[in-house]
Formats: C-alpha cells, structure tokens, sequence
C-alpha cells in the first residue's frame, strides 16, 4: 500500500527491458525479411520483364508490312525483289538508306559475347554480354487511327499497292521506297494508283549490357539503342539485368545437288554465332534463317543483402562451340536465371509447309 521497493522497480525495469529487446529483434528481423522479399520480388518482375520486351521486339523481326519478300529458298534470299547480294553482314549502325535496304532480309543480327561491336555502341557496355540487333518497321501506319504522324528526318517505308508501279519506284527497287522523310521521295500509291500510300517508321533496335543504370550508379541495366534516322537514343529499360545469352534456331537444309530445297520454317540447329556456323554457307544466309530464338537472362537484385555469399554457377546456354555456358558472379547478390523461346514469326511463317 506504501508503494515498492527499489528491488522491485529494478526487477520490472529489467523485466520490461527485455520484452521491449525481444520487441526490437522481432520488428528488426521482420523489417529485414521484408526488405529482402521486396528485393527478390523487384528481381523477379524486373528478369521477366527483360524477358518480354525483348520477345515482344523479336515478334516483329522481319516484319515489313505489304512489301512482299516472297517465299525465301536456303539459297536465295529474297524471290520477288530486286535487291541485291549482301556484301558482308550490314552495318546496323549505319545512316545510309542504301545499307537499311541491304538489311530487309536479315531480320536480326546478333554479336555473341560482345566480340567485333558496332561503333555506335556505348563505352560502357559491359564487356563479354551478347549484344542483339532487331530490325522491322511499326506496325503502326503514320498518322491512321490516332498513330503519331510522320515527321522530318525521321526513316520511313513506304510500299506501292499499284500494279503500275511495282517496276518504276525508285533505285530500281519495285514496289518500296525506304528513306528519311524530308529527303526521300514518298509518291508512291494505293491500289487505285492514286491516293497516296501509307508510311511505316523504320525501327532498328540494339539491346545490350550497360555497367550503370544511366544515371551513374553502378547497376548493370538492360538497355537499347533506339535508331532515329540520325544517330541512337540510348534507352535504360531493366536494372539488375547482369547477364544475356542468345542461342539462333537456324533453318538449316543442305542444298541438294541441284535446284533449291525449300526450308520449312522449323529450326534445325542452335547455334550462339550463325556467322560462324560453316554448315550453313556464310553469314549473310545463316542470320535470313534464324526462325527462332531462346533468350537466357541472368538478373540480380538491384540492392546486396547483408551476410549473404553467392557461390552458385549459372548456367545461361551454350556458347559458339556448344559448351555451355556457366557463369559464376560471386557477391552479396540473390540472382535467378530466366529463359525463354520466341518464334520469329514473320520470318518462320513465311516458310510454313502444310
């Protein structure tokens, strides 16, 4: 009734001292576990994520809208265009309408371990990642059904769907102009030979490895370079994408003694270089028939969790000479491997045999 004693109050004290200790580890371990399912769910979307721009890209390869590039044989790239042997594999880098039009046939391009870049690429590539060039135009036509309107010194297709002008268009190429708006000539037309034809841009897109997010932190980035006509706009898209592995379904028919065998649009073979597949004939021939792609992505958390050692290898694929290729990063970095395998429609379809 008095009150209590100093024993008494040191004993509670100390009582309440180590409820409120348990309090604080329980809240600090829940904290940290929390923290550690938002880093590996940010991994998660973000490797997915990586996955599916860069198939949803690959889906369009090769896709040109009317320009008609025939039913391609192994042995001859294109049946009902005039354009002529490639000679060697075209520069994606390049600002030459001349060189876009060598490249309709090759709908991708790849640099396997990032050997023999482009000059366009960035000094900040991370060295030895693959480095994937797609090319196609929008499927969206300049200017219909609320899609953005052509503009100056922007590249441009243009297909005719006039039977008179399918042998007149310019540089003697029948039926397309591929050009700069602003420089090229688009008159060609419709299938009433008068109301003026619709406009595609021309997409050339190269996806690769940064060493920073663009903003100077120190998070490998998927990134890619978007072609504007001019030069590239350099595009941050994924944080934490430390590693990227593409293997080519090459539709691949020796040719017989005689006469052309038509491919069927099945891959045959996977190789990580088609230029360096011998079987094929040369690069130019290999690169026109990869119908498919599998895509390995390697992706790390953004941020490192405290105590942890990776010590796993991953494995992302084969290499050139079909041995696989394992990687191990090492650090304080939870990682997950991603792959996936895309058709390359528009070129795969074109090929199909019932």
């Amino acid at each position: 009734m008095a009150g209590i004693s100093l024993v008494e109050l040191m004993i509670s004290m100390a009582l309440g001292l180590v409820v409120l200790a348990g309090l604080a580890v329980l809240f600090a371990n829940t904290s940290a576990s929390r923290a550690e399912i938002d880093r590996s769910a940010r991994q998660i979307e973000n490797g997915r994520y990586a996955l599916d721009l860069i198939s949803e890209d690959l889906r369009l390869a090769g896709f040109y809208g009317e320009l008609n590039l025939g039913v391609p044989k192994f042995n001859s790239p294109i049946t009902t265009t005039t354009l002529g042997a490639i000679a060697g594999l075209p520069d994606p880098c390049s600002a030459d309408p001349n060189v876009w039009e060598a490249a309709i046939p090759l709908h991708m391009q790849g640099y396997d371990n990032g050997a023999t870049l482009p000059t366009c690429m960035p000094g900040t590539i991370k060295f030895g990642t693959d480095v994937l060039v797609v090319r196609h135009v929008s499927a969206c036509e300049a200017g219909v059904n609320g899609c953005p309107a052509a503009t100056g010194n922007t590249p441009y297709l243009q297909v005719s769907k006039c039977a008179t002008e399918q042998l007149v268009s310019p540089a003697n190429h029948p039926g397309f102009v591929l050009g700069l708006m602003g420089v090229a000539n688009f008159n060609l037309t419709n299938k009433d030979c008068v109301t003026r034809a619709t406009l595609r841009q021309y997409l050339v897109n190269i996806y690769f490895i940064n060493n920073d997010n663009g903003r100077g932190k120190a998070i490998p980035t998927l990134m890619r370079l978007e072609f504007n006509g001019i030069n590239f706009n350099t595009v941050p898209l994924v944080e934490g994408i430390e590693q990227i592995n593409f293997e080519y379904g090459v539709d691949y028919l020796p040719a017989p003694a005689a006469g052309f065998m038509f491919a069927d649009g099945q891959p045959d073979v996977y190789t990580a270089d088609p230029s360096l597949f011998a079987a094929g004939g040369n690069a130019q021939k290999n690169w026109f028939n990869v119908v498919t792609t599998r895509i390995h992505v390697l992706a790390r958390n953004t941020e490192a969790s405290p105590g942890y050692n990776d010590t796993k290898i991953y494995t992302l694929g084969h290499d050139a000479a079909g041995v696989s290729q394992q990687v191990n990063p090492g650090g304080a970095y939870r990682r997950h491997v991603y792959s996936g395998l895309v058709r390359i429609i528009n070129v795969a379809q074109r090929r199909d045999t019932p």
